[in-house]
Formats: C-alpha cells, sequence, structure tokens
C-alpha cells in the first residue's frame, strides 16, 4: 500500500511543543548564544495490515524522533530555521513507514512583540 493510495489507513504520530535549546541563525549574537526553539511534527503513518500487535517494534516511535532530533541539535550551529525543519523531515522520513510529515520550527525569542517566527513544511512520499 503505497501514501499516494486513496485507499490507505493512516494513524498520526504527534511531537507537540517540543521546546529545545540550539544554536541557530545568521546574525552574530545567533552563532555565540543557544536560543530556544519550539518543534511540532505531525506524522502520517501507514497502517500495518492485519491486527496491530502491541509491540513497540511494529510502530514508528515518538521517543525515537524526539532523541533523533536532539542529536542534531547537539552537531552544532545551524544557519536556518528552514534547514533545521527540512532534516526534522528528512529523520523522519527515514522510516518508510511515513508516508507524510508536517514540521513546524519557532524561534521564541526573536521579538519581544511577537509569540514566536518559523516555518511549517510538509514532505509526503511520492
Amino acid at each position: 500500500m503505497f501514501a499516494t493510495d486513496p485507499d490507505a489507513k493512516l494513524y498520526r504520530i504527534l511531537v507537540r511543543d517540543l521546546v529545545l535549546k540550539c544554536l541557530i541563525g545568521i546574525h552574530a549574537h545567533e552563532l555565540l548564544a543557544p536560543q530556544r526553539v519550539r518543534i511540532n511534527v505531525d506524522m502520517g503513518v501507514l497502517e500495518q495490515a492485519g491486527p496491530l500487535s502491541d509491540d513497540i517494534a511494529n510502530v514508528v516511535s515518538y521517543e525515537d524522533v524526539i532523541e533523533g532530533i536532539k542529536r542534531m541539535l547537539a552537531h552544532g550551529h545551524i544557519n536556518l530555521v528552514e534547514t533545521l525543519a527540512e532534516k526534522v523531515a528528512e529523520l523522519c522520513m527515514a522510516d518508510p513507514r511515513v508516508a507524510s510529515v508536517r514540521v513546524r520550527v519557532e524561534k521564541l525569542d526573536v521579538y519581544a512583540e511577537a509569540a514566536s517566527v518559523g516555518i511549517e513544511i510538509e514532505r509526503r512520499r511520492d
């Protein structure tokens, strides 16, 4: 069953309001001081054929996604929120069961007048 199959059944894996500190941005002060980002992930996952067994190996793990994001942020500076969003999407889509992913990345402390600034992307399998 492919993601483009109109009869494909999906379930959603969600990571909501994951707030982490990282080095991100193009300005001089952003190269030196970590800042808070909020990451939201919504994955459309193809249901397996047959009954679901109560085994973590049979599902996409949100723990793996969160730990993968943490490892990604630990590798050093990222210039753009767009780049971070793409990397998170790639991490999620590396699992062939993931048919689609929506990723939102927001910087939380950029403007006093705004709660956040950021980007949202959506990626789907062909």
